[in-house]
């Protein structure tokens, strides 16, 4: 089964950037999604950013306008940028894939602070 490693995460000061990025154990094949969750201590798991192998993409409205996800299809590596970073964004972000006809996959999970 494909693997996940998130990498990125860290402290930011509010207003600051950070990215993350997150590779596949394998080279990825057919139609796929791969995006970002991420859950604050307290609350459920929410989506943040996912982009398909068409790289289509869809945001929450929190997030939009301030973060970017791409991804690198020769790398099997999807990204987050994310900017003007607020306290509300600190959470524990999991990267996610999803590839046609097969389970979801999770990450670990990498940990964003915004705190000044």
């Amino acid at each position: 089964q494909v693997q996940l490693v998130e990498s990125g995460g860290g402290l930011v000061q509010p207003g600051g950037s950070l990215r993350l990025s997150c590779v596949a154990s394998r080279r990825l094949f057919g139609i796929n999604v791969m995006g970002w969750y991420r859950q604050a201590p307290g609350k459920e798991r929410e989506l943040v950013a996912i982009i398909t192998s068409e790289f289509t993409t869809n945001y929450a409205d929190s997030v939009k306008d301030r973060f970017t996800i791409s991804r690198d299809k020769a790398k099997s590596t999807v990204y987050l940028q994310m900017s003007s970073l607020k306290p509300d964004d600190t959470a524990v972000y999991y990267c996610y894939l999803v590839v046609m006809g097969s389970p979801e996959v999770w990450g670990q999970g990498t940990l964003v602070t915004v705190s000044s």
